[in-house]
């Protein structure tokens, strides 16, 4: 009889020490040969217990632990407790604080789709697009540690208001960067988004549809990629998003598809062009006044009930639900965290690949483990 050959299914573990699971995820595939039939994460190694620690502390000192969730997007993730304990406050902070909020949450947006971009190449196998996004996050990071003294975790944004105003040095450095940074991102696309190498381990991977992504909730620029136009800035602005001018870039689709690994990454490159209008708007109407509420020195006594308040991080939708009874500390507080939605769609998006293939899915969807594992 002639030899027939047969298959045999195999459990291989990707992380979580592997780097392409940009963190400590684990990753459990079930392969036969080369072919994962089955994704399944597993997260569990960062755990931080931020939101019991929410609730044992007040609200002016939880702020920093806000930093630590999406440790790439930290100005965001302070500005939206910030607003949820504002709201519960019924309080509106002075004009100019809003603007420099939204200057500094778009800068971040930048920072952040700038690693997304870098770590995306890497995984694919060019390592260029990750120095030349190191670049110009550097040029970002020293603005924010002019204004915050810090490079990574901030505290910039308060109760209240900000930190400290911006001065004429950051305003000149700020202008520059946005002067050059269009020929960056011409860079990028000729080095990455329209090279036939990244486009070919890119297209037409990783499907997401519209009504599998809202199925799972799937939210910021993965859902935008699969052609649905959701953004919280713009269906429900907050810190004064109405007064800004900007597109919702959404995916552009191939072959009569829309939401492929290509479409999420180019998303993001859009959205840094996006978020750069944002910020020469801001500068430009910069209001005078107050950058801060003095009566916010001391922690506020947070009156009974509940609020949920959400924005648009560079992940997607980031909800703060905080419930008070009456006290300084929050009774309860439960934190919506995009990456962590986002991520569960993986298994669904990655039957019948190529192992490679899952890293490059995996990349796609740019997740931070710190607000996945809260």
């Amino acid at each position: 009889m002639p030899k027939v050959l047969e298959s045999e299914e195999m459990f291989v573990n990707m992380g979580p020490q592997h780097p392409s699971t940009h963190g400590v995820l684990r990753l459990l595939l079930k392969t036969d040969g080369e072919i994962v039939e089955q994704c399944e994460p597993h997260v569990g190694y960062l755990h931080r217990c931020a939101e019991k620690i929410g609730e044992n502390l007040n609200t002016i000192q939880f702020v920093p632990y806000t930093d630590r969730l999406d440790y790439l997007s930290s100005m965001s993730d302070n500005l939206g407790f910030c607003l949820a304990v504002e709201k519960l406050l019924g309080v509106e902070v002075p004009p100019k604080a809003q603007y420099l909020r939204v200057l500094m949450a778009e800068l971040n947006r930048i920072a952040s789709h700038l690693i997304a971009f870098g770590t995306y190449g890497l995984d694919i196998g060019a390592f260029t697009p990750f120095m030349w996004a190191l670049r110009e996050r550097e040029v970002i990071l020293n603005l924010f540690e002019r204004v915050s003294g810090a490079r990574l975790t901030y505290n910039y944004v308060r109760i209240g208001g900000v930190m400290r105003d911006i001065d004429k040095t950051f305003e000149t450095e700020c202008r520059k960067f946005l002067k050059e940074f269009p020929d960056k991102v011409r860079e990028y696309h000729d080095i990455l988004s329209y090279n036939q190498i990244f486009i070919n381990r890119t297209k037409g991977l990783g499907y997401l549809p519209i009504d599998l992504a809202l199925a799972y909730g799937v939210t910021g620029p993965n859902l935008r990629a699969s052609g649905y136009s959701l953004d919280v800035r713009k269906f429900e602005p907050y810190s004064g998003y109405d007064k800004f001018q900007f597109d919702v870039p959404l995916g552009q689709g191939h072959d009569g598809q829309v939401g492929d690994c290509w479409d999420r990454y180019y998303v993001r490159i859009q959205e840094m062009a996006e978020s750069a209008r944002i910020v020469t708007q801001a500068l430009d109407g910069m209001p005078t006044g107050e950058y801060w509420m003095e009566k916010f020195k001391r922690a506020p006594k947070l009156p009974k009930g509940e609020v949920y308040f959400r924005i648009e991080n560079p992940r997607g939708e980031l909800g703060y639900y905080l419930i008070s009874d009456g006290r300084e500390i929050p009774y309860r507080l439960k934190i919506r965290a995009p990456s962590f939605c986002n991520l569960s769609v993986l298994p669904e998006i990655t039957r019948n690949v190529y192992i490679a293939d899952v890293v490059a899915i995996l990349g796609s969807i740019d997740i931070v483990l710190g607000e996945i594992d809260r």
